[in-house]
């Protein structure tokens, strides 16, 4: 009865030593530091010295012990003296819980004497009391995994074949290949975030267990800086240490973001050491990043990178063909081959100039023939003053000032007159559309990019070195912007 009285009183007596600790604490930090940090902490116990408090997570642990460790020696040595000590207790991973459930299975504790942490970390498998994996609440944190973006959907070719199969085998084998992280790089529009949620969607269809959660680095950004504004960093760690998948497109938008590193660090942590899957994508490999501390582009480098290239011309078929067979929409060769070879930049603009040609077939219920596929190509690929002008009109244009055929300028017929308005013609091609100068070979009857080059070098030449030729280029410039 004696020990029992004394145990009370000690277990009391916590919440007035913690007083006086916060005392200390409160007046060596901000207060927006202490609202984060220390006000959700809650004392537990006292006993033989050593305080015992009540933190949120893990996380939230690792961080005082990183950043505020000293400070808090600081105190206990004022409130309890120098031989006290601290213990931690980890709040359930529940929102109704209290200090009272210190006993939910989800506890974990890290014990240690004299303010000395050496104790080992107890966990009990995230498992409640039912023997049931606990849900984690993503409460729309995320942005909701899109079901078009699968394995099936998304067009192989030569320029993603290794980022594909990377993805297929981290998504049957999640946290478990040497594949993590798993980061895929590439330019804007190369089906880097086709292939992460492709990753998710197969993980959530396959391991109905499993937590995936992703989301755009911004919005993690957003997320963090809400919750401290709210008060609720626990919340969010709660959210993003609990995931099993943890999905973060474009990595770089993190960049110079220092305290947002700092958490996203933390995350990283503490999912690699619990052998979560993360993924990421980003738009250039991780030795290339800027802004971003050496500390997270080192922990980019442990597990796999897988680069998407720009898309080549027989990927950008298939990828025609399957998006218009999804309409019922048939193309022939020539429609599918001039779009591939006119829109070659990325996959997001063919597939937009596809969806404005299938709205077009619809709207005047008439074929897509290569007529109207010219049209829709131009809107999509704008001159670079906003005119709206086609090779078409400038070959015109063209063959019309020079008084040669346009099929003369598309022919292997090399004499000088020829060669000269062919060579004009690509010269503006280049510098009135948005046409690559593979692109714009393929429209002078299937020439490759060297010879367009050649084109330019030669009439940049001429205009410097023939008068004659300036007043010509004048003049064409003029009748093409009219």
């Amino acid at each position: 009865s004696t020990t029992s009285n004394l145990h009370t009183s000690e277990s009391k007596d916590c919440y007035a030593i913690w007083e006086n600790c916060l005392k200390v604490i409160r007046s060596n930090i901000t207060d927006q530091t202490f609202q984060t940090w220390f006000e959700p902490i809650r004392p537990v116990s006292l006993v033989s010295d050593v305080l015992t408090i009540q933190v949120p997570n893990q996380f939230f642990f690792e961080w005082l012990e990183e950043h505020y460790v000293h400070l808090l020696r600081q105190a206990i040595d004022i409130a309890i003296g120098t031989n006290g000590g601290l213990k931690y207790t980890f709040l359930a991973d529940q929102e109704e819980s209290t200090p009272e459930t210190i006993g939910y299975p989800y506890q974990q504790q890290k014990t240690g004497g004299n303010g000395q942490n050496n104790g080992s970390i107890v966990q009990q498998n995230g498992q409640n009391q039912t023997g049931q994996t606990a849900p984690v609440n993503l409460y729309n944190f995320g942005v909701q995994l899109n079901s078009r973006y699968n394995f099936d959907t998304f067009i192989e070719g030569d320029c993603n074949r290794f980022a594909r199969a990377t993805a297929l085998a981290v998504a049957q084998r999640p946290g478990v290949s040497s594949f993590n992280p798993l980061m895929l790089y590439g330019s804007t529009g190369f089906g880097k975030t086709h292939l992460v949620q492709a990753i998710g969607n197969h993980i959530v269809s396959n391991n109905q267990n499993k937590q995936v959660l992703y989301v755009p680095s911004e919005k993690f950004t957003t997320h963090f800086i809400e919750s401290l504004k709210n008060n609720d960093l626990q919340r969010f760690m709660n959210i993003y240490t609990k995931v099993d998948i943890l999905i973060i497109d474009d990595v770089q938008f993190l960049a110079n973001k220092d305290r947002t590193q700092e958490v996203f660090f933390h995350i990283f942590n503490h999912l690699h050491q619990s052998g979560k899957q993360i993924v990421m994508t980003s738009d250039c490999p991780p030795k290339e990043l800027q802004g971003l501390e050496e500390r997270l582009v080192s922990r980019f480098k442990w597990g796999l990178t897988a680069d998407l290239k720009q898309p080549d011309l027989e990927t950008r078929m298939a990828i025609i063909q399957q998006k218009t067979q999804g309409e019922n929409i048939v193309l022939t060769d020539e429609v599918t081959e001039y779009i591939a070879h006119a829109i070659d930049s990325n996959v997001r603009e063919l597939e937009g100039a596809i969806n404005n040609l299938i709205a077009q077939a619809w709207l005047y219920q008439g074929n897509i023939n290569l007529s109207l596929a010219k049209k829709v190509v131009q809107q999509t690929v704008q001159a670079s003053d906003n005119k709206e002008i086609s090779i078409d009109e400038i070959q015109k244009n063209v063959s019309d000032y020079f008084n040669v055929t346009i099929e003369e300028m598309k022919s292997k017929t090399r004499t000088k007159e020829i060669v000269l308005a062919r060579q004009v013609a690509m010269y503006f091609a280049k510098e009135l559309t948005g046409f690559t100068l593979k692109a714009i070979g393929y429209h002078f009857g299937g020439r490759d990019h060297t010879t367009v080059l050649h084109a330019l070098e030669c009439i940049n030449d001429y205009i410097l070195e023939k008068r004659e030729m300036k007043v010509h280029i004048d003049n064409l410039r003029q009748l093409l912007k009219k």
